[in-house]
């Protein structure tokens, strides 16, 4: 059962639960302003275990392709934000198991993802025609995350799509623009609810993952700029039916954003990351690709 609790952790992080680098996650838009968005992100390489687990030489390819769609509106005064995401996942994971080749191919609909947002200093609720007139300014907020359990998940299998458990992170975050330079800093706190069905009525559990996240970009002209990314997660250590395992994170990551305008309301983003510290999880290159569309009320 120990080894086999090991091989399921393997996919999981490759969901990106704690492997997001998202730089302008506080950035305000006007009251009214809607996002939809369209996007491919493909995570591959070594998958870190307990070193004491007759599991070795993992890897894993896994391609997510999701919609998304996001709002800007009033709430108190202030400017907020709701977002919610849908993935369908297709991994493949490769490794030996008591020196054995095995393979595990995976596709399905993922977790359902939910974010609500509140700025609470430096941007107020404003209509469109009074945003282009407002100058950028220190501000920050606050976020809750949500991964509700709705994806693909068969509790006979150690590999699954789905979590089969709810996970929430609220965040605080800062935004500091410096003429056409901007920088943002944030910190979260994923928590994660028991998975009581887990092959056949176990409980996997896991502990908290804190989150910190670092970014400094270039704004060229209006929808054209860059940002390099850090992060940095720790915790997370999970077990089943109380037993621990050795797969606490303490692990960080780099990358880079560019955004691309592309016509009239369309943009594009490209994303690329890698681990630069990596203990326990995903030691994964990230690219993605997204198309997003922006229109007003």
């Amino acid at each position: 059962m120990r080894a086999a609790a090991l091989i399921v952790a393997a996919l999981l992080p490759a969901l990106a639960i704690a492997q997001e680098l998202e730089p302008r996650a506080y950035s305000n838009a006007p009251v009214g302003t809607n996002f939809a968005v369209a996007a491919y992100t493909r995570l591959s390489g070594r998958v870190l275990l307990d070193p004491s687990s007759p599991v070795e030489n993992v890897d894993a390819t896994v391609e997510l392709y999701s919609l998304s769609y996001a709002r800007f509106f009033g709430l108190l005064g202030r400017s907020a934000s709701f977002a919610v995401s849908l993935p369908y996942v297709e991994a493949d994971l490769r490794g030996d198991v008591f020196d054995a080749p095995a393979e595990v191919h995976r596709a399905g609909w993922g977790d359902l993802r939910l974010r609500g947002g509140i700025n609470l200093f430096g941007h107020p609720a404003l209509s469109p025609a009074e945003f282009a007139r407002q100058p950028e300014a220190v501000s920050g907020g606050a976020s809750l995350s949500v991964v509700a359990p709705t994806g693909q998940y068969v509790d006979s299998r150690f590999v699954n799509i789905g979590m089969n458990r709810w996970a929430f992170k609220p965040e605080a975050g800062i935004s500091v623009p410096i003429g056409n330079w901007f920088t943002e800093a944030s910190g979260g706190v994923w928590f994660f609810t028991d998975n009581d069905d887990y092959r056949g009525g176990h409980r996997r559990s896991q502990e908290p993952i804190f989150v910190y996240q670092l970014h400094v970009g270039y704004n060229f002209r209006r929808g054209l700029w860059l940002a390099g990314n850090y992060g940095h997660y720790s915790g997370g250590r999970t077990a089943v039916d109380g037993v621990d395992n050795d797969d606490a994170q303490g692990n960080s990551r780099f990358g880079l954003v560019l955004s691309l305008p592309l016509s009239s309301g369309w943009s594009t983003k490209l994303g690329w990351s890698k681990g630069t510290v990596v203990r326990a999880g995903g030691d994964y290159r990230i690219f993605t690709l997204a198309v997003q569309y922006r229109w007003f009320d």
